[in-house]
């Protein structure tokens, strides 16, 4: 695992190390804020839930990411967040990162730019949720996803998941994966999708 080049050794010595099982909470909305996280293995689904009670996936993070960074400014958390799959933590404090700031500028700016970039991937989502149809959403998303000259996406936990950050019931995800498979334009195989020419 690859972490943020803005945690500093002393950040790390205050770290506080955490293990969830599989459906385990981290922390819910209006809970007071410990820090933010860095997830070490494993996968967190942020959420809310709406005013019809569907749940809204707000993020999924991956090894190496951190989450709850608004909470360093503020007074409760913003939204519930649970493991995917068995997962660890790693919990940065708030006093701790708010004195590196503070004291260590170039932490601050490399936390800023960390900031920046998940403004960009934000802005990704929210042109994917301007797209129309399921079939669009879903081949925007593997589009950006994909790596490599053999174009593989991987597939971090459940469709589900994956079906709720795309604003999709994993009834029609799937329905599009499969009209997808069936007309040659990706192969799915365990943990991965593969995107073909006709993808483009």
């Amino acid at each position: 695992m690859n972490a943020p080049d803005w945690i500093s050794d002393t950040l790390r010595c205050s770290a506080v190390r955490r293990s969830l099982a599989a459906g385990e909470t981290l922390f819910l909305r209006q809970d007071r804020p410990l820090g933010l996280y860095l997830l070490e293995r494993g996968e967190i689904r942020l959420t809310r839930t709406d005013t019809h009670g569907r749940e809204i996936t707000l993020f999924r993070a991956q090894p190496g990411e951190t989450f709850a960074e608004a909470s360093l400014f503020s007074d409760a958390y913003h939204c519930d967040a649970a493991a995917s799959v068995p997962s660890v933590v790693v919990l940065l404090p708030r006093p701790a990162v708010l004195e590196a700031f503070a004291s260590e500028p170039d932490i601050a700016q490399a936390f800023m730019a960390t900031l920046a970039r998940q403004v960009m991937t934000l802005r990704t989502r929210l042109e994917n949720r301007s797209l129309r149809t399921a079939r669009e959403r879903v081949l925007h998303h593997l589009e950006l996803q994909a790596s490599g000259i053999d174009r593989v996406v991987r597939v971090n936990g459940n469709l589900k998941a994956l079906a709720s950050e795309l604003g999709l019931t994993h009834e029609s995800l799937y329905r599009t994966l499969a009209s997808l498979e069936a007309e040659g334009v990706i192969q799915r195989g365990r943990g991965e999708i593969r995107l073909s020419d006709l993808a483009v």
